[in-house]
């Protein structure tokens, strides 16, 4: 049955190659696109399917040499069988992890927002420390970010931040981080020091082409305004910021970082094309019988993922069950071990329904 898949899956991957030397889909982009990334995906099982073949025919080898009447022979072909039975079970392992299917967004980079939930301005405070936390974790990968677009508090928080993270498998690292995320803390206005439970949303979109979402200019209305900082003062006195309204879908977005309304323009067609792209993989998710069960948490906004409980030195990530006891490390940007367990399980689940299939 395995070595059938993967037969099967090698002759695909010379289809495959068949077709990326014809002229005539070379000439078509987005279907040459999509070969190559098919191709990707193929490329190491095809070379599997070469190795574990082989394994099994030496394994059959070995087996017939266990029964010879010569017991110098004999002990070397149990010792030889023993050494492939094991080389045997960790390609399968291997191979295992090579079938579960690429995840599309892999090499894109993201967009995320933060928004402040429940908690009022310790809530707009909390949306401040998640994207210190974000931003320092970028920095540690050396991944680059920039503001899209922020509204910020006179206390020094924000009542959503929006800002791109780009490099090398960023996807991979942050889409785990989409849901609401609690906090438990004694603010610093709080005389009695009692604990407040406030709320944010984080969402990461994975940026989009103009070959994966098409936007008609017809579909839009874009308004030009005065943008204006914390406390209601203006950035500047020009009508600088953009903000786009998609009229078949509703989506509004809106940007006033930037001081020339040409990039604030750009940021929010950005933050546009990324959100109605997330809006295109949902539908086509919820197409797909069992595709939620293949992830770690659903991506839903509204989904508690996260607790955050500043008096215990404690965070916990509520689809794993995992707590970790170093807040202050992981809110300077130290994810990595709440991220490599996420990563781990999502593995674990994926592997499931490969095996399954």
């Amino acid at each position: 049955m395995f070595l059938e898949k993967l037969k099967s899956l090698d002759n695909q991957f010379k289809e495959v190659e068949k077709k990326l030397g014809d002229a005539s889909v070379v000439a078509n982009q987005e279907e040459y696109r999509e070969l190559t990334k098919l191709h990707s995906y193929l490329l190491p099982l095809s070379e599997k399917y070469k190795e574990y073949s082989k394994l099994l025919s030496d394994l059959k080898g070995a087996e017939e040499l266990k029964n010879s009447d010569d017991d110098e022979i004999r002990a070397m072909a149990m010792a030889e069988y023993s050494d492939l039975e094991e080389r045997k079970d960790r390609a399968e392992g291997e191979i295992k992890v090579l079938l579960i299917p690429p995840d599309p967004n892999e090499s894109k980079d993201i967009i995320v927002e933060i928004r402040a939930g429940t908690g009022g301005d310790e809530a707009a405070l909390f949306v401040g420390d998640l994207f210190r936390m974000y931003t320092r974790f970028a920095e540690r990968h050396g991944w680059k970010y920039e503001i899209m677009d922020s509204n910020p508090t006179g206390l020094g928080g924000y009542k959503e931040v929006i800002f791109e993270v780009s490099g090398d498998r960023v996807w991979r690292y942050f889409k785990f981080e989409r849901g609401a995320h609690r906090v438990q803390r004694v603010p610093e206005t709080e005389a009695s020091g009692r604990v407040h439970t406030s709320a944010v949303t984080v969402a990461v979109l994975p940026t989009a082409e103009e070959v994966d979402v098409e936007i008609k200019m017809d579909d839009l209305r874009i308004d030009t305004y005065r943008a204006s900082g914390a406390g209601g003062q203006h950035v500047n006195k020009t009508d600088s910021a953009i903000r786009i309204t998609h009229i078949p879908t509703g989506l509004v977005v809106a940007c006033q970082d930037e001081r020339s309304q040409i990039k604030n323009r750009a940021k929010a067609f950005k933050v546009l094309r990324a959100k109605l792209y997330e809006q295109k993989l949902m539908a086509q998710e919820k197409q797909l019988a069992g595709e939620r069960k293949q992830q770690v948490g659903s991506g839903d906004r509204s989904e508690k993922i996260r607790t955050y409980n500043f008096p215990q030195n404690r965070i916990t990530d509520h689809r794993i069950g995992y707590s970790v006891y170093n807040i202050n490390e992981v809110m300077d940007g130290d994810l990595s071990e709440l991220v490599t367990k996420l990563i781990e399980a999502d593995t674990e689940e994926k592997l499931k329904t490969t095996s399954n299939n």
